[in-house]
């Protein structure tokens, strides 16, 4: 929808859309759903967008940002301020996260929007920002929060993951989400969890009836087959390596996979794709066979050549984009369990899952032998994902809620061109 289209509707269908980090460039779990999300609600509505950002914006950013929404407003969290605000949220009895997400920049701008015009709704991108739905003139907007995962049990997965200290953090914070969760259903018109798994765990503690399920899509036209691209014997892992879940599944495969498949595919190659590697992700470029290629502008070539791309992840909530983007290029998939609970994929004939050591080793070692067995996994994952993800059927039964039933109108074609991820 273009901005000449605005004056067309009426202002009762306008939605407010707030997220925890900028919805563009589509390149990592969060900033892909959000970016689909904002997608679709401005093919419907009319929408305004509150960011928050960590890190400086480009131009170009907040160029395909405006073309999509009627306004933009992207504000600093500031990167003292939010420890400190963090601080007194805890102090106040809430958590950590919310505290980080109050930015009084926000606020302002949200008064100013809702003096000027009506929402329909408004929609936070995490449970962070739910508390802005109780302030600001907002508590009178049917207001929805897109969960996704459950935050407070991704809290207590890292208590049980780690000792000391952070083990008391992580669950302190994860009890503090958990009553913040907990009274979602009572002030707001609706709970967005993207898995029923997810969904499963939410009612388990909110209620039976509570959530409301809208999983991930894959841009099917971006992430496609290439089979005239020859593949090499490696193994492609791919997410963000400044993410505890990433760098723990890295560290875990480096340490206990690794040496049993190099011992039978000694040109074998481990390649970690992914922005901002910590250094515990870096130090492992000193293994043979290992190499942290760190951030890409485009991923899809070397997931393209490897012959396998692989999810050794130990810790995992929600759904794995990176699961999704292999099988929509016909990749062959060995994924851990965890990794593959929001998925209905079924192992064996859309992708390989793998637990102890050995069985890793045995699983990727036939599958480098064994072009065909890819192939034919390739063939299975692309046309799962074309049944069961396409971003717009996926996103509907939250939209619909949203916006009250409006079908979407045609995305404007430049918006889409310029976002080549996701």
């Amino acid at each position: 929808m273009s901005l000449g289209d605005v004056a067309h509707v009426p202002t009762t269908d306008r939605v407010l859309y707030i997220t925890h980090r900028v919805p563009f460039p589509p390149d990592k779990g969060d900033r892909i759903r959000n970016y689909h999300v904002l997608r679709q609600l401005a093919a419907r509505v009319p929408v305004r967008l509150l960011a928050l950002a960590d890190e400086p914006v480009p131009a170009e950013t907040r160029g395909v940002l405006g073309e999509m929404c009627e306004r933009v407003a992207i504000v600093p969290v500031g990167r003292f301020a939010k420890l400190a605000r963090a601080g007194l949220s805890v102090l106040g009895g809430g958590s950590l996260t919310e505290g980080a997400f109050r930015v009084p920049a926000a606020d302002r701008i949200l008064r100013e929007w809702v003096g000027e015009v009506a929402f329909r709704a408004a929609v936070v991108s995490t449970s962070g920002l739910a508390p802005y739905l109780r302030r600001s003139g907002l508590d009178r907007v049917p207001g929805f929060v897109d969960l996704v995962d459950v935050d407070s049990q991704k809290w207590f997965d890292y208590a049980a993951a780690t000792n000391g200290p952070k083990r008391r953090l992580y669950r302190f914070e994860g009890r503090r989400v958990r009553a913040l969760e907990r009274g979602l259903p009572r002030w707001t018109s609706g709970v967005g969890l993207v898995s029923a798994a997810e969904a499963a765990v939410y009612e388990s503690f909110a209620g039976s009836g509570t959530a409301l399920v809208a999983t991930n899509g894959v841009d099917l036209d971006y992430f496609r087959p290439t089979p005239d691209v020859p593949e090499v014997p490696a193994c492609a892992f791919v997410g963000a390596m400044d993410y505890l879940p990433n760098v723990d599944a890295a560290a875990w495969f480096v340490a206990n996979v690794w040496p049993l498949i190099r011992a039978h595919h000694p040109a074998a190659e481990f390649w970690i794709i992914g922005r901002k590697p910590v250094p515990a992700v870096q130090r492992l470029s000193a293994v043979p066979g290992v190499v942290v290629v760190g951030q890409v502008p485009d991923v899809r070539p070397h997931v393209a050549k490897a012959a396998v791309c692989v999810t050794p992840m130990r810790l995992s909530r929600g759904l794995q984009n990176k699961v999704l983007e292999a099988l929509a290029m016909s990749k062959a998939v060995v994924a851990a369990p965890p990794a593959l609970a929001a998925l209905r994929t079924e192992v064996g004939t859309h992708l390989l899952s793998a637990t102890t050591p050995d069985e890793w080793a045995s699983v990727v070692g036939r599958l480098f032998d064994s072009p065909d067995r890819r192939r034919e996994l390739g063939a299975a994952g692309r046309q799962f994902v074309e049944e069961h993800h396409h971003w717009d059927r996926c996103l509907r039964p939250l939209l619909d809620r949203v916006c009250g039933g409006r079908e979407s109108s045609k995305v404007d074609a430049k918006i889409l061109e310029s976002a080549a991820c996701g």
